[in-house]
């Protein structure tokens, strides 16, 4: 290892932990203690502060001073540290601070390190656009660090309200975080989003820590998504059998249990937080089902069923309103009924085709178009469904027949509306 090299590893060793026995960094090195000592004396060259500890397993520690000279990475941590910028550029908090990093980072890269940032390309998705201020971020944290009780505002579903807890931890899943407290009114542990958290200074007194339930703040909330008390397991657990090979089917069961029954089925043992929602996710695989467990589970799937198939009945079709142009069809040829009831409205299809809008002809224009439905009108299976008169009342010649339409007199004009669509 070049020597260059070798002090930028040695300076990475000794900022990763507080002390180090000469022994250890010697091994870490691949040198002789004799090597560890002559680099960290290059290094104190150079202004960083490293004090000797004395001891029988005496070392080396690395003291943080006001004046502290450019700090140096490795290869592999600039890489890292890049590689890190480049995701946060999809996060909604600290999105636009890491672009300008990951800029500033660039520009001071050596060139052979530049290239092997560009060629790891990738595209950050965005999470959740619940944007946290990093203000806020950094107001949660020194609470957390000195122990003192917070009061903030938060707005949930109740509206804002004024809150009083002990913090304990900042934890951050699926792009958004969360701060984990002591509520001390509620007296119980809570989960709150920090996007919806807005502090209030000046802080309260201090206070002594407790732990959360479990021991394990990871732990903790994986079991607070899922909707368990403490314990990192889905409160309700189930299995059945779907029609369909274990290979298929385990890709998509992400931690769930799948086990191989041969004969192209297989058994997913999964779980939810209620039965319906556990029914539903077997669903999924669009594949029969069977041997449903627990009975709880197979209620569940009774009820998606019944909800099912109330969703699948198309809602009842309004009736149709009859045009103008069927009331005009089934009194034609009827003086009588034409007279008792209203005069139709002057559009062109209660027209003759030969006129126009003076009532003159107009060879030029031709016959006006009669207005154009979706469908074609809706004709009364008799005159009596359009005009409420009994069979007895209709004259012989509209009785008898299926539509109530006239024949033509010879070299008589018909209009659109005189016509049967079939």
């Amino acid at each position: 290892m070049a020597s260059t090299a070798r002090l930028l590893r040695l300076l990475s060793l000794l900022q990763s932990r507080r002390d180090w026995p000469g022994d250890v960094l010697a091994e870490r090195l691949e040198v002789s203690p004799r090597t560890v000592r002559r680099d960290v004396d290059r290094l104190r060259e150079m202004g960083y502060r490293i004090q000797a500890v004395m001891g029988p397993d005496g070392g080396y520690r690395l003291d943080s001073g006001s004046e502290l000279p450019p700090l140096l990475f490795d290869d592999e941590q600039v890489l890292a540290l890049s590689v890190a910028l480049q995701a946060a550029t999809a996060s909604a908090t600290v999105g636009e601070a890491a672009v300008r990093a990951l800029t500033t980072v660039r520009q001071v890269m050596p060139s052979r390190l530049r290239h092997r940032l560009d060629a790891v390309q990738f595209t950050p998705i965005p999470g959740r656009a619940d944007a946290a201020s990093p203000a806020v971020l950094v107001a949660l944290s020194g609470a957390i660090r000195a122990r003192e009780v917070l009061r903030f505002d938060y707005t949930g579903e109740r509206g804002e309200q004024r809150r009083r807890v002990e913090p304990h931890h900042l934890v951050t899943s699926g792009g958004r975080w969360y701060l984990v407290a002591w509520d001390l009114e509620r007296g119980d542990w809570r989960t709150f989003r920090v996007d919806r958290v807005m502090p209030v200074v000046p802080s309260g007194p201090r206070f002594t820590p407790r732990e959360v339930p479990g021991g394990d703040v990871q732990e903790f909330i994986a079991a607070h998504f899922k909707g368990a008390d403490a314990t990192n397991t889905w409160p309700r657990i189930g299995s059945a059998i779907l029609h369909l090979p274990a290979s298929t089917v385990r890709p998509f069961a992400g931690n769930d249990t799948v086990e191989d029954l041969g004969d192209e089925r297989s058994r997913l043992r999964a779980g939810s937080w209620s039965w319906a929602a556990l029914a539903a996710s077997f669903g999924r695989f669009d594949a029969e089902i069977e041997d449903a467990q627990p009975r709880e589970l197979t209620e569940a799937f009774a009820a998606l069923a019944e909800r099912y198939a109330r969703a699948g009945v198309p809602p009842p079709k309004p009736p149709r309103a009859a045009t103008s142009g069927v009331d005009a069809a089934a009194t034609r040829g009827d003086p009588e009924r034409m007279s008792m009831e209203e005069p139709l409205l002057p559009h062109p299809g209660n027209r003759d085709p030969d006129e126009v809008e003076t009532g003159a002809a107009d060879p030029g224009r031709g016959a006006p178009e009669a207005p154009v439905d979706d469908e074609p009108d809706l004709l009364p299976e008799s005159a009596a469904a359009t005009t409420g008169a009994t069979a007895s009342e209709l004259p012989d010649d509209v009785s008898e027949q299926e539509t109530p339409f006239r024949t033509p007199e010879p070299g008589e004009s018909v209009g659109t509306n005189d016509l049967d669509d079939a």
